[in-house]
């Protein structure tokens, strides 16, 4: 066994026994595996620490140096292995493969722009005209956004469709506010800014008009196509979402790669410190194969979609399953974890519902007094949930995802197991949360920040904890899974994550590689 499998089978000894190690205790056992087998130093370190009543999050440099017995003098030099080093050893590059780690992506200059983050234009009183102002600014540009197609330039009001003679075939553009299914049937009401009116599906329209209105949502503006009636009644013929055009993809001149990813929520017993430990030393080059490493070594950008944190009481029963019960502990917890990251390596990070935020959309930027922890050792972009913003030159919507619980919970054909499809449905109504009232709470903005008006090259969200993806007219759409186990409310739901499985898009190609730390 060569002196890196020695330190491989150590580091995963100490994951396997529930400690992690951080990056100058890992540098100090790569030093010290030419000389002495880290297993036995690891073995000890570890019986040290169950005997302690507190035990330490990280095992540290200083407490690894005390394990170590003293070099026999050799040559009159007395001096102890660890006081002076080598030169040469001071920066070793030790992983279970033979190659030194050499990062590609530290010899590159970071690309990023800030396309829109609504944390700095929030502006909402509460009060009830706001919510008139902010439903009649969504429906104003969504409608923009379907008069951009050929085949609804000519859509009429409401009020002109009831004045229409019997039989006129016309097209309105109208928001759903209420969706009623009964004997194969369909009614909808539908307003726009002046009006209402009541529509039917009728029970012999086609199966794929019906499939439409069965993905119809309250609150979604879109445009129908509908048959005027000797009453006031209209007769649905097709119905037209704003949807997204095929897109032309941006990407990077350079194989620089994002790693997408979500839901850590650190401080809940179910965490996976594992998972993520190895996670963190394969940003490094410190853990995986050839292959992986070489992967790693192209990782430019860490993109965290929300919930860093656990938080405090955001679902029922959740005190029973924290290791940690106070945000500004797992802040700090968080903390650790994230300076490990290369700082050659961009962090950028959005709220969820489980961080230190308002939970209504739009979220503002996690909270100064939390970030201030998690800055307290690197930088990092701290932006609000939604946003766009552009790493060298690809363009990605980042969103925590809350609203797909609503999607999936009332939408027929939706399931946990596929969150991409939810996503999907989000791209083709051009809305990130459509629905009001259910679980995502929204803000009464005097502008909807939730419309969908500039469409992104990649659409990244979280939340679900289960990893899936696809792509949508050009737009890779991915939901990043998590770094938790089930907790007892997911399996209430009847929810099974897959966390440990990380997204890795190479932003030359926009080609997904899904790497696996379990």
């Amino acid at each position: 066994m060569n002196d890196a499998q020695k330190l491989q089978k150590a580091i995963e000894l100490t994951i396997a026994a529930g400690y992690q190690i951080d990056s100058n205790a890992f540098e100090f056992l790569s030093l010290l595996s030419s000389t002495q087998d880290p297993t036995e130093v690891m073995s000890k370190a570890i019986y040290e620490i169950n005997a302690l009543k507190e035990k330490p999050l990280f095992i540290d440099r200083s407490f690894l140096e005390k394990m170590v017995q003293p070099l026999k003098p050799k040559m009159d030099d007395s001096t102890k292995l660890f006081e002076e080093p080598p030169a040469p050893l001071l920066e070793p590059h030790v992983t279970e493969g033979k190659k030194q780690f050499h990062p590609y992506a530290k010899e590159i200059e970071s690309n990023i722009k800030i396309l829109g983050d609504p944390a700095s234009k929030l502006s909402s009183s509460g009060a009830i005209e706001d919510y008139l102002e902010y439903f009649r600014d969504r429906f104003k540009r969504m409608e923009k956004l379907l008069r951009q197609r050929m085949d609804v330039k000519n859509a009429t009001s409401i009020l002109d469709a009831l004045r229409a003679s019997a039989n006129m075939r016309l097209k309105v553009i109208g928001m759903i506010t209420e969706k009623r299914e009964f004997q194969q049937k369909v009614l909808l009401t539908v307003e726009d800014l002046h009006a209402n009116v009541t529509m039917l599906v009728p029970q012999n329209a086609s199966a794929e008009l019906m499939e439409k209105a069965h993905l119809l949502m309250r609150d979604q503006v879109v445009c129908l196509s509908i048959v005027k009636t000797r009453s006031n009644l209209l007769i649905v013929e097709d119905i037209i979402l704003p949807d997204i055009a095929q897109k032309a993809q941006h990407k990077a001149p350079i194989p620089v790669y994002a790693v997408l990813t979500s839901d850590i929520h650190v401080g809940s017993t179910k965490f996976q410190k594992d998972s993520f430990n190895r996670f963190i030393l394969w940003l490094n080059g410190k853990y995986g194969d050839e292959k992986m490493r070489e992967m790693a070594s192209h990782v430019k950008y860490v993109l965290i979609a929300g919930d860093i944190v656990d938080g405090i009481g955001i679902y029922p029963n959740q005190v029973k399953e924290l290791a940690i019960k106070d945000a500004y502990g797992q802040y700090r917890l968080a903390a650790k974890y994230i300076e490990q990251i290369p700082d050659y390596v961009e962090v950028l990070i959005i709220p969820g519902n489980h961080d230190a935020s308002r939970k209504a959309l739009p979220q503002p930027a996690i909270s100064n007094a939390f970030l201030e922890i998690l800055q307290e050792s690197r930088n990092i972009y701290s932006l609000g949930n939604p946003c766009l913003t552009s790493i060298h030159d690809v363009e990605v919507l980042l969103y925590h995802g809350r609203s797909l619980d609503d999607i999936i919970s009332t939408v027929p054909g939706m399931n946990f197991n596929h969150p991409e499809k939810a996503m999907k449905l989000l791209l083709q109504s051009r809305h990130l949360a459509p629905i009001y009232g259910e679980k995502t709470m929204l803000s009464a903005e005097i502008r909807d920040h939730l419309v969908i008006e500039h469409v992104p090259d990649i659409f990244h969200a979280g939340h679900i904890h289960v990893l899936g993806y696809c792509n949508y007219r050009g737009v890779l759409t991915v939901n990043s899974g998590a770094w938790q186990d089930q907790t007892g409310y997911m399996q209430r739901l009847g929810l099974v994550p897959t966390p440990g499985k990380v997204p890795l898009v190479n932003l030359q190609t926009l080609e997904v590689t899904v790497v696996s730390f379990n």
